[in-house]
């Protein structure tokens, strides 16, 4: 089978699986009193998806159907970066290996004793006769009892449970890495879009400025002030555009590909997607995978604690054989019963400690939720702060800037003001369309994170309505995807950008 096909199908069967988990693996109950919207399973219209099925129905076999590997570097949308870090990041493919590991464990557990075949010579040599006495065979059995392997097999169940939420939380932790370091890569590329601007107005301003200093009407010192502010904003620039290369290998290395090509990136800039704290905080504490992994910790433990006080019951050894007495020639059988006493060792040790282990398991909980607040609040500091400022630049500090600009090149050319006060103006704006493109951009690497904490299937707009085929004599059905908005406990406005 070819490479890119086994890739596509693990793709393809991964993402089916894992999408499922955050569904219906396990119930979950968490004393919130907002009803917490189900996250739907990823819809078969997302990119891959689509390309997948276009090619499948133009060739008719799945074996031809494949990605083509030389058109993977030039995807430079964010929804497919996304798609190939599922395919190809190895903490994903780690996590999920291990719910091979994990599933193994478990057929392991249930799986009975083997019986013991035994072939014993004794009295070899003896006067009377020297054949001695032939055991062969003996065969003995345990059998076991209390209900300790499927109780075993219990506590396995769970692991494989936490494996699988493991890849959950692996892969939401992957995207939300991807989709900050992605708008980091933006965040430079529209940095350096203001500053290639700002040197072409240094630049023209420094050239109006020798004509002034010619016609006497600035020092040579004010041409030198512009000279300096002029080079730098291109030492800005330059030292930006070195960051770069950097930027790129870190998506690409974020994607789980650092040979990956990364070329220009796009998408929007102006409008964050918004959130409400306290609601994104309640839908977190309940549908983060590390949240359900720590409670199905407490089933483990409970069910090791079971598995450990079964452990004294004891189990019973059953074995049969034939002899032959070489002596007087004789042909006996032989049968046997034996099972342990449990009189000094009722494993009260182990019991005591599967105790111990199910009480830092209910504490488990606790910490996971801790520290999930912890980084939430962490993240939606970040993200209010930029937030606020990008929308006070936006609204109030650049209009007034741009507004003394547009008053002083009036009053410079109507004669009442010198023209170091027009550049004084030019800078205000500059700096303040710098600060803007920044605030920008750490609230965008802010959401992102926040994104990856609430599961966000798509980010940062909202899940296309898949298109059904019409019906005999219809026009086309589109069904709207189950969308989180207004009414119910998600903390995302209808608005966000497309």
């Amino acid at each position: 089978m070819p490479v890119r096909l086994r890739m596509i199908r693990l793709f393809v069967s991964a993402t089916a699986s894992v999408a499922g988990v955050g569904c219906g693996l396990l119930p979950v109950h968490h004393p919130v009193s907002k009803q917490v919207q189900q996250f739907p399973e990823r819809p078969k219209h997302a990119p891959e998806f689509e390309r997948l099925t276009r090619r499948v129905s133009q060739t008719g076999t799945v074996e031809q159907a494949t990605f083509e590997e030389s058109a993977i570097p030039q995807l430079m949308s964010l929804d497919e970066l996304v798609a190939v870090a599922i395919l190809k990041n190895p903490r994903i493919a780690k996590a999920t290996i291990e719910i091979d590991a994990s599933q193994g464990r478990y057929i392991q557990a249930g799986l009975y004793p083997n019986p013991v075949l035994a072939i014993t010579g004794d009295e070899l040599g003896d006067r009377t006769g020297p054949v001695g006495i032939w055991t062969a065979p003996q065969l003995s059995q345990e059998i076991v009892t209390g209900r300790k392997l499927s109780l075993a097999q219990a506590v396995v169940a769970t692991e494989v449970n936490q494996a699988t939420l493991i890849v959950l939380a692996e892969r939401y932790a992957v995207i939300a890495n991807v989709r900050a370091a992605y708008y980091e890569l933006y965040t430079l590329q529209q940095r350096i879009k203001v500053l290639d601007d700002l040197v072409r107005i240094a630049d023209e301003t420094v050239a109006n400025g020798k004509k002034l200093l010619a016609n006497q009407q600035i020092a040579r010192l004010d041409l030198i002030q512009l000279e300096v502010q002029r080079e730098q904003f291109h030492a800005e620039a330059e030292a930006t555009k070195s960051e770069l290369p950097g930027a790129r290998r870190t998506l690409a290395a974020s994607v789980g590909d650092p040979g990956l090509a990364i070329g220009e990136v796009s998408g929007p800039f102006d409008t964050v997607p918004t959130y409400q704290q306290d609601q994104a905080l309640d839908i977190i504490l309940v549908t983060h995978p590390n949240v359900r992994i720590a409670r199905v910790g407490i089933e483990r433990a409970q069910a090791a604690v079971r598995r450990a006080e079964a452990e004294p019951i004891p189990n019973v050894t059953v074995s049969s054989g034939y002899t032959y007495q070489g002596q007087n020639r004789s042909n006996d059988w032989l049968i046997g019963l034996s099972a342990p006493i449990p009189v000094w060792n009722r494993n009260q040790g182990n019991i005591r400690a599967a105790q111990a282990a199910l009480g830092v398991a209910a504490q488990e909980v606790g910490r996971v939720e801790n520290t999930l607040t912890e980084q939430a609040s962490e993240a939606f500091r970040k993200y209010a702060a930029a937030l606020r400022r990008a929308e006070l630049y936006r609204s109030e500090i650049l209009p007034r800037a741009q507004e003394s600009l547009e008053l002083s090149l009036r009053a410079f050319n109507g004669g009442q003001f010198e023209y170091l006060r027009v550049v004084q103006a030019q800078r205000s704006v500059a700096e303040a369309k710098l600060e803007y493109n920044t605030s920008l951009g750490q609230a965008w690497k802010a959401g992102a994170i926040i994104s990856g904490l609430l599961l966000d299937e798509f980010w940062p707009g909202p899940a296309p309505a898949p298109i059904l085929p019409p019906g005999p004599g219809a026009g086309p059905a589109v069904i709207p995807t189950p969308s989180i908005g207004k009414g119910n406990s998600d903390p995302r406005n209808d608005g966000q950008a497309n």
